[in-house]
């Protein structure tokens, strides 16, 4: 083997040994630093650990003090001080802690005390952390998305049930009733097999608790044959108002009820009626609502206060005085929370369901003038208010055939509608029709 071939295998081997010793430094170099990344995560991961806060949370029953909740969940008497005072420039929890709120404690994982999180309200919570530096209160948005829901359901005995059969609260129910209270008594109208449809805005927090509802938008509810609607429509000039989809506007002067909740008509208007307790024939002027004693009562439109007092066949009584000649009066209320002279505006709490007076049990005698003379109140018909302007009718057609392309189609979250909520303390999330206020009710037609 020649010199020249020896040198030259000698220089390769060389290289190789170099090659091969330069590799394996970059190899250690990269999982040693590898490893360090590892080790410095898993070092901020116990970190992050050590920061976390585990919340044990309690409803506030009734008849407990901030005080005596912090303490039975295990804080200390100076911590309990410390948190209301530090509270105090941004919530009073000593004036305002009330029963059925959530409270809750953070502690972290060795189980040292970090915050104190009361639920004000719905959209706001009130956060007291514990720091190095002290106590720090703040007021925090529960954070929510607003949906587009459609709800519907079939009357078997209540709307009550039926929503609640439709998964619902019983406050949607309440605003449903509201949308047609102008033409519908829901305590005296509904009979088995009517249906409903509604969308409403709806209020979803991310925490899971239970959202709230915003605005009916469009409903229908058909009644024994007979079709009623509801459209929201907001004008140019910012008042917004439930129409029928002909554009008649569904305001009218007096409610179809003058109970807020429940009740039955036991006795209508008569010119010829065996009273029960002077036990003869004599006209009974007004309808009677049979209903628990302190159901609430209210004024079926605007008015004024002419006489709140008692006599002595009618009881406690309100007397009320309308526009255009109109009279109402609320007989044999167990209260009375209006006084003379006080204006009142329709829907509004004026006194409650009792039995004073010439009475043989609980029930409401309501009666209606006009022009001074006794009027039926189950057949008055009352002229509506206004129509949609022509100015913005194009308009309320559009938003009219968007709601009931929906109302027809839809159950549910409505796809595409959801969108973050409005910060704390807003008003009712507006509508797509960009509603902010809700006066309701509706005209109907035969199916």
């Amino acid at each position: 083997m020649s010199r020249a071939f020896r040198i030259l295998v000698s220089i390769l081997v060389l290289t190789g040994m170099v090659f091969v010793g330069f590799s394996f430094r970059l190899r250690s170099s990269a999982e040693q630093a590898f490893q360090q990344q590892v080790a410095a995560a898993l070092r901020a991961a116990e970190e992050l650990a050590a920061q976390a806060v585990l919340f044990s949370e309690r409803e506030v029953p009734l008849g407990r003090t901030l005080g005596e909740m912090l303490l039975s969940m295990g804080l200390d008497v100076a911590t309990t001080q410390s948190v209301i005072e530090s509270a105090r420039p941004v919530f009073n929890l000593r004036r305002d802690f009330r029963a059925g709120q959530r409270l809750a404690i953070g502690r972290n994982p060795a189980g040292e005390f970090r915050a104190v999180r009361y639920r004000i309200d719905a959209d706001r919570e009130l956060w007291v952390a514990s720091r190095p530096d002290g106590f720090h209160a703040e007021i925090k948005t529960v954070p929510s998305v607003v949906e587009l829901v459609g709800v519907t359901g079939e009357i078997r005995d209540s709307l009550y049930n039926a929503v609640l059969a439709a998964g619902e609260s019983p406050a949607l129910a309440v605003q449903l009733a509201d949308v047609f209270g102008w033409d519908l008594d829901f305590y005296t109208d509904p009979q088995p097999g009517d249906r409903f449809r509604l969308i409403v805005e709806k209020k979803r927090y991310l925490d899971g608790t239970p959202g709230t509802y915003g605005l009916i938008l469009a409903a229908e509810y058909v009644n024994a044959g007979r079709r009623y609607q509801a459209i929201l429509f907001r004008e140019p000039s910012g008042r917004s108002a439930y129409y029928a989809p002909d554009g008649k506007s569904l305001q009218k002067a007096f409610l179809r009820s003058p109970l807020k909740y429940g009740g039955r008509i036991s006795s209508r208007f008569s010119y010829s009626r065996f009273h029960p307790v002077l036990r003869r024939h004599r006209p009974h002027l007004g309808v009677d609502y049979a209903a628990p004693v302190g159901t609430p009562v209210q004024a079926v439109g605007d008015g004024r206060v002419v006489f709140a007092g008692r006599r002595t066949a009618e009881g406690k009584m309100v007397h009320l005085r309308h526009a255009n000649g109109y009279e109402t009066m609320y007989l044999h209320l167990s209260a009375i929370l209006v006084r003379p002279g006080e204006r009142v505006s329709q829907g509004q709490i004026i006194g409650r369901v009792g039995s004073t007076g010439l009475s043989t049990g609980p029930h409401l005698d309501f009666r209606v003038l006009q022009h001074g003379r006794y009027r039926n109140f189950l057949a008055l018909q009352l002229p509506p208010a206004q129509p949609v302007a022509r100015k913005d009718w194009e308009e309320f057609v559009a938003t009219r055939d968007r709601f009931l392309a929906m109302l027809a189609e839809t159950t549910g979250p409505i796809p595409g509608t959801e969108r973050a909520a409005a910060a704390a303390g807003a008003d009712t999330p507006a509508s797509a029709a960009g509603a902010v206020t809700a006066p309701a009710r509706t005209a109907g037609t035969d199916e």
